[in-house]
């Protein structure tokens, strides 16, 4: 069974999620932190990994 997994990426000012990615659990063990455009805030943000 493969390790990778889907995760979410939530904006980090108005909190919803606009991105889905994938992240092998067994090589990566922090959260993914990643810039990208939110199309709600019209900017490029800070986007977080989310909870399940």
């Amino acid at each position: 069974m493969s390790q990778e997994r889907l995760i979410k990426l939530v904006c980090s000012k108005c909190k919803r999620i606009n991105y889905w990615s994938r992240k092998n659990k067994k090589k990566v063990e922090r959260k993914i932190e990643l810039k990208k455009y939110c199309k709600w805030c019209k900017a490029q943000t800070e986007h977080k990994e989310g909870k399940k």
